[in-house]
């Protein structure tokens, strides 16, 4: 039996640009993409922190250091400039791989600048 568990994630980044004539994807700044593993191409769930809409696109690989997240195609009606949002990705894991997974967590800071990164997230308190 396989687990689908979060593969990575881009906390908190912030919307550069919403192309709605663009070919449809997530431009994203090619070092958050390297630093939280997200291939060009691969599937990503991104969760709008601003408005509260999810969509599901593709990466698409943005200069490095530019800090863009550029939501494009039908997509950017989901997404404005300036908004605040999570990117993820999951993958498919046997037990044994599940047991040891650690997920590749990047924090952005206000420029989309890498704040820190991680690969646990804090158990929540009441």
């Amino acid at each position: 039996m396989l687990s689908r568990l979060l593969k990575c994630k881009i906390h908190r980044a912030i919307v550069t640009h919403a192309e709605l004539h663009y070919e449809g994807s997530c431009a994203i700044d090619g070092v958050l993409m390297d630093l939280a593993g997200i291939r060009e191409y691969e599937e990503i769930h991104v969760w709008n922190v601003t408005n509260g809409k999810r969509f599901t696109t593709y990466a698409i690989r943005g200069e490095d250091q530019s800090g863009i997240i550029s939501v494009n195609g039908g997509a950017a009606h989901q997404a404005e400039v300036g908004d605040i949002v999570i990117i993820a990705t999951f993958a498919d894991f046997n037990e044994q791989e599940a047991n040891a997974h650690k997920p590749r967590l990047v924090y952005a800071n206000p420029d989309n600048t890498v704040n820190h990164t991680s690969n646990c997230i804090p158990v929540q308190v009441a």
